[in-house]
């Protein structure tokens, strides 16, 4: 199975994301998602493979979620992810699916397990340095 990423290039983590999963030899579908929202089916989607809760992909920080009042308890998981999909900013990422699985990338090492060759080495960006079991 190819390895997919929900990108977006101005985040460090997802930069790194994507870097360590280049790095393991995989040329992944990268999918900007702020240009190409996913639709309403491949969010549910998304969330049901990653096996977290709805309220567990909205992204806080940068966005609109306080302005619209999102941390309030009364939105249901459908409201929320109406909001998610009319501001794909809401969506936290880097969102990973593999073969393997499908998870949140924060912090990007997360990706390792899910790549069949992942680096044993890797520097991001701001220098932290990232060693993976061979």
């Amino acid at each position: 199975m190819p390895v997919t990423i929900y990108h977006n290039p101005a985040c460090g983590t997802s930069r790194n994301t994507l870097a360590m999963i280049r790095a393991s030899g995989e040329e992944p579908e990268v999918i900007e998602y702020l240009k190409t929202p996913p639709s309403w089916e491949q969010l549910i989607a998304l969330i049901n493979a990653m096996g977290v809760k709805v309220r567990d992909v909205l992204r806080e920080k940068g966005t609109p979620y306080a302005a619209l009042g999102l941390g309030d308890p009364k939105w249901t998981d459908d409201q929320l992810i109406e909001a998610m999909l009319a501001h794909p900013i809401l969506i936290n990422r880097p969102i990973v699916v593999t073969g393997k699985g499908a998870r949140l990338c924060r912090p990007s090492e997360l990706v390792l397990d899910l790549l069949d060759h992942p680096v044993t080495s890797f520097t991001k960006e701001d220098g932290e340095r990232v060693t993976w079991p061979a």
